[in-house]
């Protein structure tokens, strides 16, 4: 089967593409390598693996990538996700998460793909709740500009399903975190902390430590896109996670813990900062019974595997 994975020179999306091609799809790359590194796709490459270095904002070149393609399956990872960028220049992050996201859409129907897996947020997405873990029944109230645009890119993957014909399903990631997600980033924490800790850093901590985030190690998160490629009759959004939240302190005592550091970690802490919510943890039961999926890494498990990853 023939595949194409938006953002596939990414941390995620980089992992997809892996094991696509180990069970034996053909696969494409769309990747403008703004925050994507070509040498997570070392290997892929030298399996066979196409490569387009584009902007999925430029619709002419997206549609020249995809009808070279000709994929069945859509991995759409590409993405804006820097919710302090998002702050800062909010039409730029629609131009990524909105406009990228109809013209990869319409590329996929044109070139007569059958399915698109969206990549969108469980936790900016739902804003400040008092519904925890959080079911896809609440109502997406985002207080980002990251959120609101991935809102609205879900809501144009609803609209090609049913204007375009072609099958859609959006998969609410909570914080994904494992190898190859890069220590130096605006967003994954986890990464950050453990790049930190190995530099002999302390973390920094915005706000008191107490926010809770639901973390999924990459795997699972993988785990469920080649499910939600696989299932029949599949729509709609579904939460990806584990179902359990963490806080910042308790991700700093795994991380300890696990480095044999013996609790000697102690982090900076600085303001709050605008667009970030406190608490997020994700329900899960929806993914479990149409996809059957169940996370299966456990946190400190992940944060084992991230630092022997992340060591040089």
């Amino acid at each position: 089967m023939r595949a194409l994975v938006t953002g596939g020179a990414g941390f995620i999306g980089s992992n997809v593409v892996d094991a696509l091609l180990a069970r034996g799809n053909e696969v494409a790359v769309v990747d403008d390598l703004s925050t994507g590194r070509i040498e997570n796709l070392e290997e892929a490459l030298a399996a066979g693996v196409s490569f387009h270095q584009l902007d999925i904002r430029e619709a002419d070149a997206v549609i020249a990538a995809f009808e070279s393609a000709r994929p069945e399956l859509v991995f759409h990872l590409a993405a804006q996700v820097d919710v302090r960028r998002a702050i800062a220049a909010p039409a730029f992050d629609a131009s990524v998460n909105v406009v990228g996201t109809i013209n990869v859409l319409e590329a996929a129907q044109a070139s007569g793909a059958r399915r698109l897996i969206n990549t969108s947020t469980g936790g900016a997405i739902y804003g400040e709740t008092e519904v925890m873990p959080t079911p896809e029944t609440v109502v997406p109230a985002p207080v980002s500009a990251y959120g609101q645009s991935k809102q609205c890119a879900e809501l144009y993957c609803t609209w090609a399903s049913r204007a375009l014909g072609l099958e859609t399903v959006t998969l609410r990631y909570g914080n994904v975190y494992g190898p190859r997600q890069d220590p130096a980033g605006e967003s994954g924490v986890i990464a950050i902390f453990i790049g930190h800790m190995l530099s002999g850093r302390r973390p920094t901590v915005f706000g008191d430590g107490s926010a809770v985030r639901d973390y999924a190690f990459v795997s699972d998160v993988v785990a469920a896109n080649l499910l939600a490629a696989d299932a029949s009759g599949l729509s709609g959004c579904m939460n990806i996670g584990t179902g359990v939240g963490s806080s910042l302190l308790d991700v700093i005592d795994a991380i300890s813990d696990v480095a044999g550091c013996n609790g000697v970690i102690k982090p900076h802490f600085l303001p709050s900062r605008p667009g970030e919510i406190n608490q997020s943890s994700l329900d899960v039961t929806l993914a479990r019974e149409e996809l059957g999926f169940s996370a299966e890494v456990g946190l400190r498990e992940g944060i084992r595997a991230t630092i022997a990853g992340l060591r040089p």
